[in-house]
């Protein structure tokens, strides 16, 4: 196996910041369906106690009971609100990773060109090396059988 080169390290190091990066995009895609989960359980819940207060104005409510179904209601209003934020926040954070996976990726696509170009030099290289030796050898078969003996 041939030694390690600098741009083989540096392949092992961009693919380490990759599949970290693909670690954390995994994890917060994942927070975020979690988030937006329990967002939508609110907004059911809400729904629900909105139609539990209609329901309960048609059939006539007391003052204080009205009060409670609007408080509740409030509550899950700012509960509500406050789930939009967390969302918003890993939406920034999920860009931001995202980016970065990206990024990496194209990095590492570009180290990875560089070594298959510098591979097909080291092969071309090569190639002429044993074309040059196989022509000598040709040529020093060639001048053996023209000498005379």
């Amino acid at each position: 196996m041939s030694p390690e080169t600098p741009l083989d390290v540096l392949i092992d190091l961009t693919q380490d910041k990759l599949d970290e990066a693909g670690r954390n995009l995994a994890e917060l895609s994942t927070r975020r369906r979690e988030a937006q989960g329990q967002l939508n359980t609110l907004d059911d819940y809400r729904a629900d106690y909105t139609r539990r207060l209609q329901n309960t104005t048609e059939q006539g409510v007391t003052a204080s009971n009205y009060h409670n179904f609007r408080q509740f209601i409030a509550t899950l209003d700012e509960a509500i609100s406050q789930q939009n934020m967390i969302i918003a926040q890993i939406d920034v954070r999920l860009e931001a990773v995202r980016k970065q996976w990206h990024d990496e990726k194209r990095r590492l696509n570009s180290y990875e060109t560089l070594k298959a170009r510098q591979i097909r030099q080291l092969q071309y290289r090569e190639q002429r090396r044993e074309q040059r030796a196989s022509d000598e050898f040709s040529a020093g078969l060639y001048r053996r059988t023209r000498q005379p003996h």
